[in-house]
């Protein structure tokens, strides 16, 4: 099975910035769309950008202008920039890669339209 790796979580303070990456060694990434997902505690996994392999992308509503998510193929590599970080955004963060193709953009947040996804990493976002 697809194994992704995420990186780059940790603790930081409101108004930070952060910088997510999330690769693998066993697949070409470019041939995916991508997603990034996080889950609070005692809340439901939430879509936070996601990209097609056509580079088009689509953001939460509340996080649009924040968070930016892009992908250099040379590296494998998707990213997740965080800008403003706020206390809210303080979650398990999750990186997710399908090989399925959706005509409807808005199909690429939910999280059954994912076949990989990695352990998460967690970011925290102090007051």
């Amino acid at each position: 099975q697809e194994r992704l790796v995420e990186s780059g979580g940790g603790l930081v303070q409101a108004g930070d910035a952060l910088s997510l990456s999330c690769t693998t060694s066993r697949r070409e990434l470019r041939n995916y769309g991508m997603g990034w997902f996080r889950q609070a505690p005692g809340k439901e996994r939430e879509p936070v950008a996601v990209m097609t392999t056509g580079g088009t992308t689509e953001y939460a509503d509340s996080l649009k202008g924040r968070f930016t998510i892009s992908r250099d193929n040379a590296k494998n590599t998707v990213y997740l920039r965080m800008n403003s970080l706020k206390p809210e955004d303080t979650a398990v963060y999750y990186c997710a890669a399908t090989l399925k193709y959706y005509s409807d953009i808005s199909d690429y947040t939910r999280v059954w339209a994912y076949d990989y996804w990695g352990q998460g990493t967690q970011v925290t976002v102090s007051s």
